[in-house]
């Protein structure tokens, strides 16, 4: 257990529960959960009951702000493994009204995360073949927890035509979102999943002006972010999550350090969205060796943006940290979450925090090893990938 003296340390978190807005949103407090895969939707992808009452379990224990997990955005090549919830169709959108509702309910905002998984899919129902920038398989294996085994597809490398898919794909789910009643959206532009396949350079070999500098492979991102921005961003709050590790890479970082950073950010920060969300292994760590910046300090100077920071801050000492330094204005929790579902109702009374997790996390885990493992080599906080 860690001990939190009621009274006394109290004063130190003030930051954490002040008010902020994302956009027009405005959040009760800076505590969000963060987007933590659930593989626990219908084979079709429909959000179930089961889904809806882990949600609403963080909305009553008073996080400002809860983000799905990646929902996958059409039933053709965005799905990353079996059993991942869609907001692809209007039958699932319609059983996320539902779910939104409950959030709502309990008072928290609700924000959907869409994603492309691209050559990262395990086990795609809808599509044997895997869509990539290039034809570049990605490293690491497939993890069980996702009912993956082995090493990854070697994608198609995507066409012309396929990319425009895509970017109507992410406006579609976009506006399923919306009329769903969700107050927000979140581009999946982390973790090795699509858009973050073309912005890495190993992964991105193109010769179009999709490939090639940094400014080019980030061309797709800043596309969809600006697709988004135009079709709901005048009704719902839009971001984008970032991150340089990988499901595949963890240790992946940006060549160009803080020049890509500078780069990347400013780009994405034209494009009219609300935040970032900016997700590494440990949120306070400096972004690249020899340099003392977090990769959230470069975001916000860059971006002049609303930061929401994931990555380690389990201790609400952190958590109060980087919002006190000005670096980020929310921070995303997954573990300590998972741990404390009450999280940030017992910081404000001084309770105690559990550091356990518990063994039933979701969905069809083989077991706890199996999910430990996947944690210890992918997602940079950890309640699963996303």
């Amino acid at each position: 257990m860690t001990e939190f003296m009621p009274d006394r340390q109290r004063t130190r978190y003030e930051s954490l529960f002040e008010p902020t807005a994302l956009g027009k949103v405005d959040l009760a407090n800076r505590v969000a959960l963060a987007p933590m895969t659930r593989v626990s939707a219908t084979a079709d992808g429909v959000p179930t009951d089961r889904i809806g009452s882990y949600y609403r379990v963080f909305a009553d224990g008073g996080f400002a702000l809860l983000i799905t997990e990646g929902l996958y955005i059409d039933d053709q090549t965005s799905q990353g493994y079996f059993f991942q919830p869609g907001i692809a169709n209007p039958t699932q959108a319609a059983a996320w009204q539902r779910i939104v509702e409950g959030v709502h309910t309990a008072g928290s905002r609700f924000f959907a995360q869409l994603m492309h998984a691209g050559s990262q899919s395990q086990g795609n129902p809808h599509s044997a073949a895997t869509w990539g920038p290039s034809a570049v398989r990605p490293k690491g294996k497939q993890l069980a927890m996702y009912r993956g085994s082995g090493p990854f597809q070697i994608p198609e490398a995507m066409t012309a035509e396929q990319i425009r898919q895509v970017r109507a794909a992410f406006v579609t789910a976009a506006r399923f979102a919306r009329d769903a009643g969700f107050d927000g959206v979140e581009i999946h532009g982390a973790n090795g999943y699509l858009l973050d396949e073309f912005l890495t350079d190993y992964m991105n070999n193109r010769t179009d002006s999709y490939g090639g500098d940094v400014t080019n492979r980030i061309r797709l991102a800043r596309e969809v972010c600006q697709d988004v921005v135009a079709a709901v961003g005048a009704d719902i709050a839009v971001g984008i999550r970032i991150s340089q590790g990988k499901v595949s890479d963890n240790h992946h970082r940006w060549a160009g350090r803080e020049d890509d950073a500078s780069a990347i950010f400013t780009a994405l920060s034209d494009t009219g969205i609300d935040y970032l969300h900016i997700t590494e292994y440990r949120a306070l760590a400096p972004a690249f060796i020899g340099d003392v910046k977090t990769l959230a300090e470069l975001a916000k100077k860059y971006s002049r943006l609303p930061i929401i920071a994931n990555g380690h801050l389990d201790d609400p000492r952190d958590a109060a940290e980087i919002i006190d330094s000005g670096a980020a204005d929310v921070v995303a929790l997954a573990k300590p979450a998972l741990a404390n579902r009450d999280w940030p109702h017992r910081v404000l009374r001084g309770e105690p925090l559990s550091p356990d997790l518990p063994a039933d996390l979701f969905g069809p885990v083989a077991n706890l090893k199996d999910w430990e493992v996947a944690v210890e080599f992918t997602d940079p906080e950890a309640g699963a990938v996303d």
